[in-house]
C-alpha cells in the first residue's frame, strides 16, 4: 500500500499535519480513538491555546528554533479555525483558552479537517518496524491481526513523548529518530508535581494558596497545592520544567505583600496574641500551624524583636525546599528534551540528513509552559510540516 505521506501518531500535532499535508496521507495510531490526550486535557475541556503564546513561553536547548513555526501559524490562526467550527470557548486566567463544552469538539474538528484534506486515519495499528531505502519509507504494521507493509515518500514522527504511559505513551519517536541517526537530548518529566520523603506534607493535603515560585528559571505567580505526596498546583508544575534533581526550589508564600510591614503592624495591634496565631491571619490555618512547629515559632507578638520579625519575613518570602524528586512520567503533562532541534529545519520540521523525515510536536526538544502553550506548539509545528509536504508534492 503506497502513500505520499505516513504520519505516526493521531494526536494534536499528527492530525494538524495531516490536515495540511493533503491527499495521499495516512495517519496511524495504536489507540482506539484519535486525540486521546486532547480528550482528557484541561479537565475534559482542552486548554487548546493561550492568548499570549510566544517563543518566551518555551524551553529548548535552542530557544530560537520555535520562532519560525509559532510566527507563521499563531494562536490567532487556531482560534479562527475553532470559531469556524462554531466551538464555543472562554478565557480563564493568564490567557488560557478552554472549550465551553468538551475537548471532544477539538478532536472532531481535527478529524473533519484531515478528512476534508483527503487524508485517512487508521487506528488500533501497531508499528512493527520502520526502514528507508533513500527514496521510500517502509512501515511494517499490524492491524486487525493482519500484517502489512506501507510505503511513503514522507514519514512524520508525531507520537509524542513518554508522559502519561497509561495512555499508551512510549519513546517510539525517539527510537525511530535515533535509528535514522538524529541526535537526542536526555528526556525527563515536565509539568509534574514534586514529591517529598516520609509524607512530609500529608497533614496539609488539600491546602492551597497563591504563591510565587522559582527553580533556576523564571518565577511563576500561581497557585500551590499541598498533597499527601508533596507539592502540586500550577506554580509547582511550571517550575518543575526548570528544576534539576538535587536542586532547591524557592517559594514566596505571600507574593505582593509587605510581610515585614504587616508583622510589625500586628505587633502593635495584636501584641498579646501568640505569633503562631497571627501567622494564621496571613496563611491558611493548617499551614500556619505546620510552619510554627517546623520553624519553632514561640512567644507573643509583643515579644518579637525587629530582627526576629525580619528573619520570619524572609522565611515566608523565601521558603527554601529541596524535593526528593517528581512523580515522573506517570502524571507529567509533557516530556522535556527529545530530538535535538539542530537536526531539524525550523521552517519545515524536516530532518536535515534524512530527506522526507519530519519530527513534530512533543517529540522535539521544544516544551511549553503550562496553559495551552504545548498545544500551540503542536498546531504550529504540525502546520509547518504539513505545508512543507504539500508544497513539495
Amino acid at each position: 500500500m503506497q502513500f505520499e505521506t505516513i504520519i505516526l501518531g493521531a494526536g494534536a500535532a499528527g492530525m494538524m499535519c495531516a490536515a495540511h499535508a493533503g491527499a495521499g496521507t495516512l495517519v496511524i495510531d495504536h489507540a482506539k480513538a484519535p486525540g486521546e490526550k486532547i480528550r482528557i486535557s484541561g479537565g475534559g475541556r482542552c486548554n487548546f491555546t493561550n492568548l499570549y503564546a510566544g517563543p518566551e513561553n518555551f524551553i529548548s536547548k535552542n530557544p530560537h528554533f520555535c520562532k519560525s513555526a509559532l510566527s507563521r501559524y499563531t494562536q490567532w490562526d487556531f482560534i479562527e479555525l475553532v470559531d469556524r467550527y462554531g466551538i464555543a470557548w472562554h478565557e480563564k486566567t493568564l490567557g488560557q483558552l478552554f472549550c465551553d463544552e468538551t475537548a471532544k469538539d477539538i478532536v472532531a474538528m481535527l478529524v473533519s479537517e484531515l478528512e476534508a484534506a483527503g487524508a485517512a486515519l487508521q487506528l488500533e495499528t501497531k508499528i512493527l518496524g520502520v526502514s528507508h531505502d533513500r527514496t521510500t519509507f517502509r512501515v511494517e504494521t499490524e492491524h486487525a491481526g493482519t500484517r502489512r507493509t506501507l510505503t511513503a515518500k514522507n514519514l512524520v514522527l508525531a507520537t509524542g513523548g513518554k508522559s502519561i504511559p497509561k495512555m499508551g505513551a512510549t519513546g517510539l519517536a525517539y527510537d525511530i529518530a535515533e535509528q535514522f541517526g538524529l541526535p537526542l537530548l536526555p528526556t525527563r518529566a515536565g509539568l509534574v508535581p514534586f514529591t517529598f520523603p516520609d509524607g512530609r506534607f500529608k497533614p496539609l493535603s488539600g491546602t492551597a494558596l497563591p504563591v510565587r515560585a522559582s527553580a533556576d528559571g523564571p518565577a511563576f505567580e500561581e497557585a500551590l497545592l499541598l498533597t499527601h505526596r508533596g507539592l502540586s498546583g500550577p506554580s509547582m508544575l511550571q517550575i518543575s520544567s526548570y528544576w534539576q534533581e538535587g536542586q532547591p526550589i524557592q517559594i514566596d508564600l505571600l507574593p505582593g505583600t509587605d510581610v515585614l510591614g504587616q508583622l510589625k503592624a500586628r505587633r502593635q495591634s495584636d501584641g498579646r496574641r501568640q505569633l503562631r496565631t497571627v501567622l494564621g491571619y496571613l496563611l491558611p490555618a493548617k499551614l500556619a500551624d505546620y510552619l510554627s512547629v517546623e520553624w519553632a515559632l514561640k512567644g507573643n507578638m509583643a515579644d518579637q524583636s525587629d530582627k526576629a520579625l525580619e528573619a520570619l519575613a524572609e522565611r515566608l518570602t523565601e521558603w527554601d525546599l529541596r524535593p526528593a524528586g517528581t512523580e515522573g512520567y506517570r502524571t507529567a503533562e509533557v516530556t522535556l528534551g527529545g530530538v535535538d532541534t539542530e537536526a531539524l529545519s525550523s521552517k519545515t520540521m524536516e530532518a536535515k540528513t534524512v530527506p522526507g523525515l519530519y519530527v513534530i510536536g512533543e517529540a522535539v526538544d521544544v516544551t511549553g509552559w503550562l496553559g495551552g502553550f504545548n498545544f500551540q506548539w503542536a498546531w504550529s509545528s504540525g502546520w509547518a510540516a504539513g505545508i512543507a509536504i504539500r508544497n513539495k508534492a
